[in-house]
């Protein structure tokens, strides 16, 4: 293929490049509203693409750009930018995987946006999508997908596209809105991954039995991780990577959350969130049944060292290559009823310095059919973004693990999921960098919760518009 050599130079390149990322809180964030803000935050001129016009005689040459998490998620994406290299006339394709989680995938971004060296396209965290918006960094595509026959931001689900369709000037989300920040990738929820084989060892109970019976919540969840703890030092019952989704749910399940409920202020100092945040505290303080805080679970994991390895559905391509029998299971249920799940996106965007737009709305596109997000959920990485009931039961065949059910009760009106999505009335970005050193404090013993609920929000207000 066209790609191929230049491909694996690039892997070797930034192969190298994540091994000195840090994994651990990629930039992204919490509760969708089903209203924007009364506030938003004020954007400058929106970067707008033009209409299209005729393809070019010759070839374009475009760069695209996923982060993907490990080896495995690196050959999905370079698998389908080699098919789509020959479908797409004139156009010839680059992919770059980007480096591995971490904010710093999104700051490189956005220095090369601003050099003029960053790719055509590339996928951001749906937390993302408003401060490169606001920032001018990406283009908003609503022109071209209007003068596109056929398409339909409704073909995808309503929570990603709130936010992709938000524009700021006029306050409204939506078709009509004028704006189009991109189009999402995938939709994932949460769940634990499960070592089968410690689980019997130690005699525990299977956590897909007690969710089938509608027993599966913190209390049973708890007993599973202390039985196969006990079985020496180096068995951890529960990991989980040290960013704002995991220890999100603890919060979102008793009740509480990030923000309020407008998405305009800090809602971390509520009884509710403090009661989720003291569950998860006493997990690594008090029961001791986690691997240590910052540290990744995945290779103990992967090694059968974990019991309930809390991730997801991008998880899957890498835990297929374990030799223990394993299996996922939705979160336990929490005191407010719900696992409080999250549905996570992200989107392919389009760089405000592209020269060639048009063929990278073209690009974006071939991205998000339903052909090609059925290629990356088979090879187990991510649910489509589509709204289809023929997507949903075709993912249910693609195993292992066999209960690819527990993804998708997650998904459903039931769970309750929050969607993630960013803050259009203040800076995700800013709100992370002060609410994740903070929540660490407290998960690795060095603040009590109540000295994080007394100054949380404080230290957070800046971050608003008002």
């Amino acid at each position: 293929m066209k790609t191929s050599l230049l491909f694996k130079v690039l892997s070797a390149l930034v192969i190298t490049s994540m091994a000195l990322v840090a994994c651990g809180s990629p930039a992204t964030e919490a509760p969708a509203p089903t209203e924007p803000p009364t506030q938003p935050t004020e954007a400058p001129a929106v970067t707008e693409a033009p209409a299209a016009t005729e393809a070019p005689a010759t070839d374009v040459t475009l760069r695209w750009r996923t982060r993907p998490d490990n080896q495995e998620e690196i050959d999905v994406y370079s698998e389908i930018s080699e098919e789509l290299d020959g479908q797409l006339e004139g156009i010839t394709l680059t992919y770059e995987p980007g480096g591995s989680e971490g904010a710093n995938y999104q700051d490189q971004l956005r220095s090369e946006v601003a050099a003029g060296t960053a790719p055509d396209v590339f996928w951001i965290p749906g937390t993302d999508i408003a401060d490169f918006a606001t920032r001018g960094l990406i283009l908003n595509m609503a022109d071209l997908a209007s003068a596109t026959e056929g398409f339909d931001v409704n073909a995808f689900y309503s929570g990603p596209m709130f936010h992709l369709t938000y524009n700021p000037e006029n306050e409204q989300s939506g078709g009509d809105s004028g704006a189009l920040w991109g189009l999402p990738r995938d939709v994932s929820t949460f769940a634990l991954y499960l070592n089968l084989d410690l689980i019997n060892e130690a005699g525990a109970p299977d956590p897909r039995e007690l969710a089938a019976n509608g027993e599966w919540n913190w209390d049973a969840f708890l007993d599973v991780a202390q039985k196969t703890r006990a079985l020496g030092s180096d068995i951890y019952g529960y990991g989980a990577s040290a960013w704002w989704g995991p220890y999100g749910v603890w919060l979102n399940a008793s009740g509480g959350g990030f923000f309020s409920e407008d998405r305009a202020a800090c809602a971390l100092n509520t009884p509710e969130s403090l009661a989720g945040l003291e569950f998860q505290r006493s997990l690594y303080q008090d029961y001791d049944v986690a691997t240590p805080y910052g540290e990744d679970p995945e290779p103990p994991f992967r090694a059968g060292k974990v019991a309930m390895f809390q991730n997801g559905r991008w998880a899957t391509p890498g835990v297929r290559t374990v030799d223990f029998n394993w299996d996922v299971v939705e979160l336990p249920a929490g005191p407010n009823g719900t696992p409080g799940n999250w549905l996570f996106w992200g989107a392919y965007v389009v760089n405000a310095k592209t020269e060639h737009p048009e063929e990278a709305w073209q690009l974006m596109q071939a991205l998000t059919t339903a052909e090609t997000q059925g290629k990356v959920a088979a090879l187990g990485a991510n649910i489509p973004s589509r709204v289809s009931q023929e997507a949903l039961d075709a993912f249910l065949t693609f195993t292992p693990p066999d209960n690819n059910q527990a993804f998708l009760n997650g998904i459903a009106d039931q769970a309750q999921p929050s969607a993630e999505g960013p803050l259009w009335a203040g800076s995700w970005p800013e709100f992370d960098q002060i609410m994740g050193p903070a929540i660490q404090g407290v998960l690795t013993g060095a603040t009590t919760v109540e000295d994080f609920g007394a100054t949380i929000c404080d230290e957070t207000d800046k971050v608003f518009t008002r």
